[in-house]
């Protein structure tokens, strides 16, 4: 094998890995920002829950109601009728695309009574990420209610 031959092929080898690890550390991010976000609503702590979103995401609920912004979803969460309920979303998969500074996220979520372990409800859920502004931030949340 020539000399050329094998510099190409460590090159390759060698942006394969650093893409991988590059990969592995936003997914990381990701992963600490999805359980702070976790702990923030199990905590009832509606405005930090907040900071884990840009300003204008978007969130479809459950039952299909669209919110706009954060404001409004604090304010949705706020003005919900019957027990206070947390909700904690688990992560199956995150993908990122470094050029475009956006990832995908998809999982299961569920939905429990204040002081219960129990799961009242819950489904699917795939959020939107970006990172324009140098932290990963959900732009967009879409769940669907698939259990009781």
């Amino acid at each position: 094998m020539s000399c050329i031959r094998k510099s190409i092929l460590s090159l390759i080898g060698l942006l394969v890995i650093t893409f991988s690890y590059a990969q592995e550390a936003e997914v990381s991010q990701i992963l600490a920002q999805r359980e702070a976000s976790n702990q923030a609503l199990r905590a009832f702590d509606d405005e930090l829950n907040a900071n884990f979103s840009i300003e204008d995401a978007l969130i479809t609920t459950g039952a299909g109601t669209l919110i706009s912004g954060k404001k409004e979803l604090i304010k949705y969460i706020q003005e919900s009728t019957g027990p206070r309920m947390y909700w904690i979303r688990t992560p199956d998969e995150v993908l990122v695309n470094p050029k475009t500074l956006l990832a995908w996220e998809t999982g299961t979520w569920k939905g429990y009574v204040e002081g219960s372990d129990e799961a009242v409800v819950g489904g699917k859920y795939s959020a939107q990420w970006t990172k324009k502004s140098g932290t990963w931030l959900i732009q967009s949340q879409l769940f669907v209610t698939l259990e009781n």
